[in-house]
């Protein structure tokens, strides 16, 4: 079976996560950001924020687990995947902070490839910022231009998904990947 996976992605509180959540209800299999998940375990570990006390750890982590993800993903019987962030969302992470990396997030952003990328402007109206989640709107305008060339320069062709409302945004991405 051909499993499309597709990438939702987008800078901090472009609302991401509201639309995997919904793609999920509507009965589609969804891989959620690990991102939170790595810096709350890594506070259980006595870590306040691991993102700013070792970033490259962090990012490590986290391709670690988009890796993970993608092999999952490979394994179902769902025609159709999708993916809260993918992994070179963590390349674009990394050049936007001017952070020094291995090739081998070079080379997994090779190796591991995605049918579809979903595209999240930045929308100061529903950004926030949370303990989680430390990036302001100005820096969340940054994080995009990054993300969009990231998959530019990997050879995604990025579909940009309007603002309006969940509901309005999940109908746009899933009648887009009918006409794909």
């Amino acid at each position: 079976m051909n499993i499309e996976k597709i990438v939702i992605t987008g800078g901090p509180s472009t609302g991401k996560t509201s639309i995997i959540e919904k793609i999920e209800k509507e009965g589609f299999l969804c891989f959620n950001e690990i991102s939170r998940e790595i810096t709350l375990k890594a506070r259980q570990q006595g870590i306040p924020q691991l993102f700013i006390s070792d970033p490259l750890l962090f990012s490590e982590r986290i391709i670690e687990g988009r890796i993970k993800q993608f092999k999952a993903a490979e394994e179902v019987s769902n025609p159709l995947v999708f993916f809260d962030r993918g992994i070179p969302d963590v390349v674009a992470y990394m050049d936007c902070f001017g952070q020094a990396y291995g090739d081998h997030f070079v080379e997994s952003c090779k190796n591991y490839r995605y049918d579809h990328v979903f595209l999240l402007p930045p929308w100061k109206e529903i950004h926030e910022s949370d303990n989680e989640r430390y990036e302001n709107f100005e820096e969340a305008l940054r994080i995009h231009t990054f993300l969009e060339k990231a998959y530019t320069d990997y050879g995604y062709k990025i579909i940009n998904v309007p603002k309006e409302t969940v509901e309005g945004r999940v109908t746009f991405i899933l009648n887009k990947i009918k006409n794909l």
